[in-house]
């Protein structure tokens, strides 16, 4: 690194242009941070500077590269991805500054609805592109520390893990005798995540207290409808990048009860399906 890059990079401003670095390796899923090399169920105790990991310019640069790769609809600012790097380019040294003191605040989601197959629609709220980078800069630092700690039994989300995976588990567990099968889907599991609990067991993880203040404006933030800035005290709505983290880090006390009761399962978000050997074992085990 030149000493004008290391200067550039120690005072938040950006180095640009952003054009021509070439993408993030290849062979991670979309979205997903790198998997951590190390395994704690404290991540972060010893370290309360998880926020400085989080606005270090070579985070940014790696989290606009896949908001650009994931491209996406504009939020309620109306700023579209192509737009933000050169936002970034004036505004960053202000928005690190604010994000670091805890004064930025997050904007509202735009509603937006996609109808099911079975009937029905899904809700999506989709954030404005600054908060998109925002949330991309906290999953790549909190997903390779949060990651490890999961159960083995979780598929949905993951890096290295997709919903094939899944599958080849449960066909496992078919081959190893298991023929009852319950399948659990949480009915608008994302609408109704209760954020005084998730944030407990954020806490329980993350030492920054800045950063889960931070999470937490998320939580908050409201979601814009009809005109409308609607208040929002649970929820993660999907469409974010963090939400799909935030999901995993409530189930898997879900995960590690099935586990403890002895159960084979695969869960993919929030599709679960543990199988047992009889059926009175498994109307037990339900």
């Amino acid at each position: 690194m030149s000493l004008e890059s290391e200067r550039r990079q120690k005072s938040g401003q950006p180095e640009l242009p952003l054009e021509g670095r070439g993408e993030a390796p290849r062979g991670k899923r979309s979205g997903e941070a790198r998997p951590a090399t190390h395994e704690s169920e404290r991540s972060g105790s010893a370290d309360g500077q998880l926020l400085e990991l989080v606005v270090a310019w070579s985070n940014v640069e790696a989290a606009l590269r896949r908001v650009k790769k994931n491209k996406g609809s504009p939020g309620i600012d109306g700023m579209t991805v192509d737009e933000l790097p050169a936002y970034l380019a004036a505004q960053w040294p202000r928005l690190r500054e604010d994000l670091l003191a805890g004064r930025y605040q997050p904007q509202p989601v735009r509603r937006h609805a996609i109808p099911k197959k079975g009937g029905g629609v899904r809700e999506l709220g989709i954030p404005t592109v600054i908060d998109r980078l925002i949330q991309q800069c906290i999953l790549h630092v909190l997903q390779p520390r949060l990651d490890p700690s999961f159960s083995q039994h979780s598929y949905g989300f993951r890096p290295g893990r997709r919903a094939h995976d899944a599958v080849c588990a449960a066909q496992r567990f078919i081959q190893e005798g298991r023929r009852w099968v319950v399948d659990v889907d949480l009915e608008a599991f994302f609408d109704r995540v209760n954020h005084d609990v998730l944030m407990s067991r954020l806490a329980k993880r993350i030492a920054d207290r800045r950063l889960l203040r931070l999470i937490r404006h998320y939580l908050d933030a409201g979601i814009m409808a009809h005109g409308v800035v609607v208040e929002r005290h649970e929820g993660t709505p999907q469409g974010g990048p963090l939400s799909p983290l935030l999901a995993n880090v409530l189930l898997d006390e879900v995960d590690k009860e099935l586990e403890k009761r002895g159960h084979a399962f695969a869960r993919y978000a929030d599709d679960c399906a543990p199988r047992r050997r009889g059926k009175e074992a498994l109307k037990k085990a339900a």
